[in-house]
C-alpha cells in the first residue's frame, strides 16, 4: 500500500518567499529520510516551497480563477510529502512517528487510492490512463 506523509509546518502559511531553513534540522530530515530508503520503503519525496510563491486557480463561478499566494485563509498548508510503500496504515503511521519533526509540525497519513480500491464502472471509466 502506499501512503503520502504530509508535513503541515504550523506557520509556513506565512512564511517569506526567501525562508531560511536551520541546516541541522534539514541535516535531521535528510537521515530520517536516508532511513526510510535504507528500508526500502521511501518512494520519492519533496519539499515545497511556501505558500507566498504559489498560486491557487478555484472553480466556484464555473471559470477559473487565479489567487497568488500568500493566502490569507489558509491555516494550515504543506511545507513537502514523502510517498512510501508499506504493509499498513500502522506501518505507516510508525514510520511518521520516527520523524524528528519539530513541536509546530504535524505530519498527516493519507493512503493513495488504486484502482483495485474502486467499483468497475470507476476502474473502467479511468481505463488506458498511464503516465
Amino acid at each position: 500500500m502506499r501512503f503520502m506523509m504530509l508535513m503541515i509546518p504550523l506557520g509556513y502559511e506565512t512564511a517569506p518567499a526567501d525562508v531560511q531553513l536551520d541546516p541541522e534540522r534539514v541535516a535531521a530530515m535528510m537521515r530520517y529520510s536516508e532511513d526510510l530508503k535504507d528500508a526500502e520503503v521511501l518512494i520519492t519525496l519533496d519539499g515545497l516551497h511556501p505558500p507566498s510563491t504559489g498560486a491557487r486557480v478555484s472553480f466556484a463561478t464555473g471559470a477559473p480563477v487565479v489567487t497568488d499566494g500568500p493566502f490569507a485563509e489558509a491555516k494550515e498548508v504543506l511545507g513537502g510529502y514523502w510517498m512510501i510503500e508499506v504493509g499498513s496504515r500502522d506501518e505507516a503511521i510508525a514510520w511518521a512517528k520516527k520523524c524528528p519533526a519539530a513541536a509546530n509540525e504535524i505530519i498527516e497519513i493519507r493512503q493513495v487510492q488504486e484502482m483495485a480500491d474502486f467499483p468497475p464502472d470507476i476502474r473502467a471509466a479511468a481505463a488506458g490512463f498511464a503516465i
